[in-house]
């Protein structure tokens, strides 16, 4: 496992340790969890962007019952 230090004021780190202290976790999982779901969300914004434009280029859409039919479902 690899270690990430990170510079924080004292004021900083008081506020990140009490905040993941009120989610029952350590410094380093709290800050762990929180960069891995803002990794993911702006995955999802990638995604959702690309699919966006994906849709406006081809206004295509299909019913849950066309998707379920074409895929044996």
């Amino acid at each position: 496992m690899t270690t990430i230090s990170l510079r924080a004021t004292d004021e900083e780190r008081k506020l990140i340790g009490d905040v993941a202290q009120l989610h029952g976790k350590t410094i380093s999982q709290y800050i762990k969890d929180v960069v891995l779901e803002r990794i993911e969300d702006e995955y999802d914004l990638k995604v959702y962007d690309e699919a966006l434009k994906e849709y406006q280029d081809n206004p295509i859409s299909h019913s849950l019952e066309e998707i379920k039919e074409r895929h044996g479902l």
